[in-house]
């Protein structure tokens, strides 16, 4: 019987992105989870046995020399067929534990690149990891085209070895966990105290500069000047951009801003949005993207790599360049005034995610990639 592990940094990881490729897996196969321990409820109900691993997701050489050294005894330990990272520093350690205990097939996941927008010698180094997980991997999957294109273009694949399963994206998207939903738009409006008459922005993700979220907060900031319907829904957890901070930014606006931590729930906030807006910095593919569009919701995201796979521009939503606060207020504004063209491109968002992601689609042909490798080793 051939035996899978999946590795990451966090379990709210892979119940965000690999949950459903992992119990498919666990019907046919022993399947080990190796993560850190916090939020290990998130993945209760999947048939694997759950190994806590702390791997930090800043460098710590002790406790980084530590964690390859506990997976190289593990992989060897239990003779996996299949080993399958996902996150930077977890698929490095992953993938050189899985190579030194001999694991046939090392697949490692890239989302994103953290030395994107980053210049000098950081970009370089982390630069190196990257290439290095690429060194040790048999297969590398990518979660969009033109993130595969980038990672060539630089140097950190090969042509021909990066696989995009499907039309991009890990999971897919679920569309009937992710829906318009009138009822759940009330209900949680009346939670957070918005009324059905306001406009809701709604941003969902890590709150840190990558996800350009002083952009955000100084063109809402703009907006919220000049339109006194307007809300700013904020949900996800704090990283190096607090909520102090945003409120400081926007000022005596701060009382249209409305925030909600981590939720294993985004479809609730996806249902009571207006606009979905993704001013990041770096994107694997923009998975929150073709939630909001499965939703009904069109986008405002920025001009990059991977998102432009995620949206098609002017139809399910607009883009703009990077940075640029003021193209992205005009980008808002232009929604905002128009509730009839936002109620067209969040059709046209929806149609788009159920034909080209549905997640039962992307599932299967995870499953046929895994039963391929396992076929041949």
């Amino acid at each position: 019987m051939k035996k899978l592990c999946f590795v990451a940094t966090i379990p709210a990881v892979l119940h965000s992105f690999l949950k459903e490729h992992i119990g498919a897996c666990a019907e046919q196969w022993p399947v080990m989870i190796v993560s850190a321990p916090v939020d290990a409820n998130l993945l209760r109900d999947l048939k694997t046995l759950f190994v806590p691993l702390a791997i930090e997701r800043k460098v710590s050489p002790w406790r980084d020399m530590l964690a390859l050294i506990q997976l190289v005894m593990l992989f060897r330990h239990e003779r996996f067929d299949l080993v399958h990272s996902i996150m930077p520093k977890t698929g490095l350690l992953s993938m050189l534990a899985a190579w030194l205990a001999g694991v046939s097939n090392r697949v490692h996941t890239f989302t994103g690149q953290v030395w994107a927008n980053k210049r000098g010698w950081k970009r370089w180094v982390f630069k190196q990891f990257d290439k290095m997980i690429v060194r040790f991997a048999t297969h590398i999957l990518v979660d969009s085209p033109s993130q595969r294109d980038f990672l060539v273009s630089e140097g950190v694949l090969p042509p021909g070895k990066g696989i995009v399963i499907g039309y991009g994206s890990i999971c897919g998207v679920d569309a009937y966990r992710f829906r318009p939903d009138l009822q759940t738009k009330k209900t949680v409006r009346a939670e957070l105290g918005i009324s059905l008459e306001q406009t809701v922005i709604l941003f969902l993700g890590r709150l840190n500069r990558d996800k350009g979220m002083l952009e955000l907060a100084a063109a809402f900031d703009n907006i919220a000047a000049h339109h006194t319907d307007v809300v700013l829904l904020l949900v996800g957890a704090e990283e190096d951009v607090t909520f102090a901070h945003i409120q400081t930014i926007c000022g005596k606006h701060s009382d249209r801003l409305r925030r909600v931590n981590f939720t294993p729930t985004p479809e609730r906030y996806m249902a009571a949005a207006d606009i979905f807006c993704l001013p990041s910095y770096r994107e694997g593919f923009g998975q929150v993207i073709i939630e909001a569009g499965a939703s009904g919701v069109p986008t405002i995201a920025s001009r990059i790599y991977g998102i432009t796979d995620a949206i098609e521009e002017n139809k399910t939503g607009l883009l703009f360049p990077a940075g640029n606060t003021t193209a992205l207020t005009q980008a808002l504004l232009k929604l905002i005034a128009n509730q009839d063209l936002r109620r067209q491109m969040g059709d046209a968002a929806r149609s788009r995610a159920i034909e080209l992601f549905s997640s039962d689609k992307i599932t299967q042909e995870m499953l046929a990639f895994y039963s391929g490798l396992l076929r041949r080793s």
